[in-house]
C-alpha cells in the first residue's frame, strides 16, 4: 500500500546540484558550528534551509541527549523535513559532530528559489517526505504520550497527531518496559504528554501540541487573504493546491486533522492512480504537501465560528478563540461528520470503545475481542476488512436486509467472504454496557434482543453537514446541505446564492459522496475563486 513517500532506506541519495548549490550560495550565507554545537532545537521554528558544505550534523535522542541514528548528514547533503514548508517547528535536535560548515538560507527565499526551479523543489520535497515518512514509522519525535488507552484527552492528542502524520511514541500505563515505567514514574502513573526531557503538559490538547509544533498558525486581526478554505479534507486540500498553483494567497483552517472524513478510512482502493491502495490520510496528506510548495497556508486545529459580510465586501470569519481572518472568497470543504446515535452513554464511552473512526490507533482496541461496526456504507466496509486483522471476529451489523444499496459491489464481496467477519441484517444496538469502559451491548433483531460482549464499537451510519458556521449567508436544503449552482440561481457550478461564496465536497447539495469526485469539485472550483476576486473593485483587491 502507498504511503506518504519513498522508502528512505532504499532511496539513492543524489547529490543537488552543482547550479542548483551555487544559487543557494547566491542568497544565502556561509556559517561555521563548532564540534557538539546544537545546530537546530526541539521546538525552534524551521526558517532556515541548512546544506552541508564539510563536516557532520547528527540527529540527536531528545530525551537522553545522545546520538539518535546510525546515519548522519555530511558534505551535500541538506537538513529538514515536511515541517520547512510550512514554517512549522523541528521535532528532533540536530548537533554538529564535528567542526562544520554549512549554507543557510532564509526559509522564504528558499521557497521562492524552490518555485522558480521546480528540479530543485522536487528534489528537496522527495527528501523531505521520505523523512517525515521514516521519522513517522520510527517514532522519532519530541513528543511521548502516555495513558492514551486510559484518557479521553491523551487520545485526542494522538488522535490528531497520528492523522496529521506528526511522530510521537505512545505508552501505555501498564507498559513493563524500562522506558515505559520511566515515564510512568516520572508523571506518577497518570495519563500525560511529555515534550522533550521532562516538559509535561497541563491539560494537553491538540492545540497545545499543534502551537508547540508551530501547526496553528497566528492569525493577526488585519490578516486578509485570496481564498479562504474551510475544511482539510480531499475538496478542501485540493482547492488548496489549485489555490496556490494560480498565485491566489490561501488560508485552509481544519479543526480536526488533514484529510476529513477521508481520514479516517484506513485503505482506499477505488481512487486512480493507487491500484495497491492507500489510507486517506496520506493520501490528503500527499495534498497538503503539494500546496504548501506553492504557498498555501494551514492553520489546525482551528475551527470557524462565524462567517459574515464587512460593508467593504470583504468576508470575515471569526475563529474559536475569537481571532478573526478577512478574505476576498470563501470555499466550504467542511464535509460531513458521523451521525451519532440515540443512546444512553453514548458520549460516556466515546474513546472508551465507542470510535468512530479505523485506523491503527482504534485497532489495537480490537485485540482479545470481538469488534462491532455499525453501518451498511464503504466506510463501514472498509473499517470492517482493516479490524478483522486485530479482532478476534468482527460484527457488521446493517439495518437493513442488503449491502447492495449502499456499499461498493467490490467491497462487499470481500466482507462476505472473510470468515473473520458476520454480518447481521436488519438489527440495531440499543444498550451500551460497562463502567468506566465499554464491556457490552444490547442488540435487537426480528427475534428479539440479545447480548453481545464487545471492548470496541465503530459507528459509521451515515453523515451531518457542517454548515452551522455559515450563519445564514447561504441556501442551504432542508437537511442542511448546501445549494449550488443552478439550484442557488449562482453562475457557476460550485458558487453558492451568496457571490464570493463557494463549496465543494461532502458539504454541497447533490454531490457524489466519494473521494475521487471532492478532489475533482477542490480542483475546479478554484478557477470560479480566481476569477471572483480578480474582478473584485480595486479597493477590496
Amino acid at each position: 500500500m502507498e504511503s506518504i513517500g519513498a522508502d528512505l532506506e532504499v532511496m539513492k541519495r543524489v547529490p543537488l546540484a552543482d547550479e542548483h548549490v551555487t544559487a543557494m550560495c547566491a542568497i544565502g550565507h556561509e556559517r561555521a558550528y563548532y564540534k557538539g554545537e546544537m545546530v537546530a532545537e526541539i521546538g525552534q521554528p524551521h526558517d532556515t534551509f541548512v546544506y552541508v558544505i564539510e563536516g557532520e550534523i547528527e540527529v540527536v535522542d531528545p530525551f537522553s541527549g545522545e546520538r539518535l541514528l546510525e546515519s548522519s548528514l555530511g558534505p551535500t547533503q541538506f537538513m529538514g523535513d515536511i515541517s520547512f514548508l510550512n514554517a512549522g517547528s523541528h521535532f528532533l535536535p540536530m548537533r554538529a559532530t564535528v567542526d562544520t560548515r554549512v549554507i543557510e538560507v532564509p526559509r522564504e527565499d528558499m521557497l521562492d528559489l524552490m518555485g522558480r526551479v521546480p528540479e530543485l523543489s522536487d528534489h528537496i520535497i522527495t527528501v523531505f517526505a521520505a523523512r517525515r515518512r521514516r521519522q513517522f514509522e520510527l517514532k522519532n519525535s519530541m513528543i511521548k504520550l502516555i495513558g492514551a488507552d486510559r484518557d479521553a484527552a491523551v487520545q485526542g492528542v494522538e488522535t490528531f497527531l497520528a492523522r496529521n502524520r506528526v511522530p510521537f511514541q505512545s505508552f501505555d500505563l501498564d507498559s513493563s518496559d524500562d522506558e515505559a515505567s520511566h515515564l510512568c514514574n516520572l508523571v506518577d502513573h497518570e495519563p500525560a504528554v511529555i515534550v522533550g526531557q521532562d516538559r509535561k503538559l497541563d491539560d494537553p490538547t491538540p492545540r497545545k501540541v499543534a502551537q508547540i509544533l508551530n501547526l496553528d498558525l497566528d492569525v493577526a486581526g488585519d490578516t486578509i487573504v485570496d481564498t479562504l478554505i474551510v475544511g482539510g479534507g480531499p475538496a478542501g486540500v485540493a482547492a488548496a493546491v489549485y489555490a496556490g498553483a494560480e498565485g491566489l494567497s490561501a488560508l485552509l483552517i481544519e479543526d480536526t486533522a488533514i484529510g476529513g472524513q477521508a481520514g479516517t478510512s484506513s485503505r482506499i482502493e477505488n481512487y486512480m492512480g493507487f491500484p495497491t491502495g492507500i489510507s486517506g490520510a496520506d493520501l490528503v496528506y500527499r495534498g497538503q504537501i503539494q500546496a504548501m510548495k506553492f504557498g498555501t497556508c494551514f492553520a489546525m486545529p482551528r475551527r470557524v465560528e462565524k462567517l459574515e459580510k464587512r460593508p467593504d465586501g470583504l468576508f470575515r470569519a471569526t475563529l474559536d478563540d475569537e481571532a478573526h481572518v478577512c478574505a476576498r472568497g470563501v470555499v466550504v470543504a467542511t464535509g460531513v461528520q458521523y451521525r451519532r446515535m440515540p443512546l444512553d452513554r453514548l458520549e460516556e464511552f466515546e474513546g472508551a470503545g465507542i470510535f468512530y473512526a479505523a485506523t491503527d490507533m482504534e485497532a489495537r482496541f480490537c485485540r482479545n475481542t470481538d469488534a462491532i461496526v455499525i453501518g451498511g456504507g464503504n466506510s463501514a466496509g472498509q473499517a470492517a476488512m482493516y479490524l478483522c486483522r486485530a479482532a478476534k471476529q468482527v460484527h457488521v451489523l446493517v439495518r437493513g436486509e442488503s449491502l447492495a444499496d449502499s456499499m461498493s459491489s467490490y467491497l462487499s464481496r470481500r466482507l462476505e467472504a472473510e470468515p473473520n467477519i458476520q454480518i447481521h441484517y436488519g438489527c440495531k444496538i440499543t444498550a451500551l454496557h460497562g463502567e468506566d469502559h465499554l464491556e457490552a451491548v444490547t442488540v435487537m433483531d426480528a427475534q428479539g434482543e440479545w447480548g453481545m460482549d464487545t471492548r470496541a464499537l465503530f459507528i459509521m451510519i451515515g453523515a451531518a453537514p457542517n454548515t452551522n458556521w455559515l450563519s445564514g449567508l447561504v441556501k442551504l436544503d432542508a437537511k442542511g446541505f448546501v445549494h449550488t449552482g443552478e439550484a442557488a440561481g449562482a453562475e457557476t457550478p460550485y458558487e453558492t446564492s451568496h457571490r464570493g461564496i463557494f463549496a465543494v465536497g461532502d458539504v454541497r447539495a447533490g454531490s457524489v459522496k466519494r473521494v475521487a469526485s471532492a478532489v475533482g469539485e477542490g480542483s475546479v472550483v478554484i478557477s470560479a475563486v480566481f476569477n471572483h476576486v480578480q474582478n473584485l473593485p480595486e479597493l477590496v483587491r
